[in-house]
């Protein structure tokens, strides 16, 4: 099924274009819009503030993949014929221990090319994905090695509403804990050690599940489609029965991030939890699992606008979405949160 263009006009300067410790906020005081399900109420406040809209025997589903710097600067070679001074390379999903697809920004890289990033590592290009921007490469390490030049290596990826470089732990959630995202998942970074004490305090469950983001944009020339947005994904029997427990006990099941959703939906929907998972949901979509999302704000024609519409109707959604720009709320990964309950 095709994915709906739910478009808006989102002005340049509701870009959070740095963290917000970077702005004198603490990560959990960025602002929160909440929607009411049924009603398309709309609530304004702070993130902080999150337990007033949860109630005891509620369950908070969060993601604890960490991100990793996946954006690796080198030279391109053909023959060992060096063909560019500086290429970027943007790993995009890994396939096993020492392989993975990347999106390389250059033009027109073939199968047998090398791309050296240091005197330690070296990757060569081993296949080619039919109408698709990756090429798979493999690296000369492997497992923690590999891991290890990296993170001595790489960049955290940026895009351009980000204006200068941040560190690596600007992009990290407090409890991000297994390496393995391109990208932050965002959903959970508003987050403190202060706010989920606050939450267990009042009775409100939590547990993690781990999905490693994958690539999600590349250029103005390719678009992923979001069947082909495929993502790994694990969680515990433990988990899915704290999930079935609170729903038999008449809790809410909140999903942080549209990564939790598609892991807690799939996992549902086919009964494994672990694997890989392409679901693609909107409008039509019943939820098995998830009873609300926590999530930031999502650009103009992003397919995950369309999950959101599994839960409020988009003329509800719209109308909110109008309304966080009239009041200044600021999108993507460092922005502002929004609560869909």
């Amino acid at each position: 099924m095709p994915a709906k263009a739910l478009d808006f006009f989102l002005p340049n300067e509701l870009n959070a274009t740095l963290p917000p410790e970077k702005r004198g906020l603490r990560r959990d005081h960025v602002r929160m819009m909440v929607l009411n399900r049924c009603t398309g109420e709309v609530n304004h406040d702070r993130f902080f503030h999150l337990s007033h809209y949860l109630q005891p025997g509620d369950l908070i589903i969060l993601n604890n993949s960490r991100t990793i710097p996946a954006l690796l600067r080198g030279k391109w070679k053909r023959d060992w014929n060096e063909l560019s001074q500086d290429v970027e390379v943007r790993l995009a999903k890994r396939r096993n221990e020492d392989t993975w697809d990347a999106f390389i920004m250059a033009n027109p890289i073939k199968v047998g090319d090398k791309l050296l990033f240091s005197d330690e590592l070296i990757s060569t290009v081993i296949a080619e994905k039919e109408n698709s921007p990756l090429k798979t490469i493999q690296f000369n390490k492997r497992g923690t090695d590999l891991y290890n030049i990296i993170y001595s290596i790489g960049e955290p990826i940026r895009y351009e509403y980000i204006e200068k470089p941040w560190g690596l732990d600007d992009y990290q959630t407090v409890f991000a804990s297994h390496p393995g995202s391109v990208e932050m998942p965002s959903a959970g970074r508003a987050f403190s050690w202060e706010l989920l004490f606050k939450l267990k305090q009042k009775n409100i469950g939590l547990d993690f599940i781990q999905l490693h983001t994958g690539l999600s944009y590349f250029d103005e020339h390719w678009e992923l489609k979001p069947e082909e947005n495929e993502e790994e994904y694990q969680l515990s029997a433990v988990t899915m029965e704290k999930i079935v427990r609170t729903k038999t006990d008449g809790g809410r099941v909140i999903a942080v991030g549209t990564t939790v959703v598609r892991a807690l939906e799939t996992a549902a929907r086919t009964g494994n939890l672990s694997g890989f998972t392409n679901l693609y949901i909107n409008e039509e979509t019943p939820l098995k699992v998830v009873d609300g999302i926590l999530t930031g704000f999502h650009e103009p024609k992003a397919s995950h606008l369309d999950m959101l519409t599994a839960f409020i109707p988009e003329q509800h959604l719209l109308h909110a979405y109008h309304q966080a720009i009239d009041k200044g709320y600021l999108w993507h990964e460092f922005g502002d949160m929004n609560l869909i309950l």
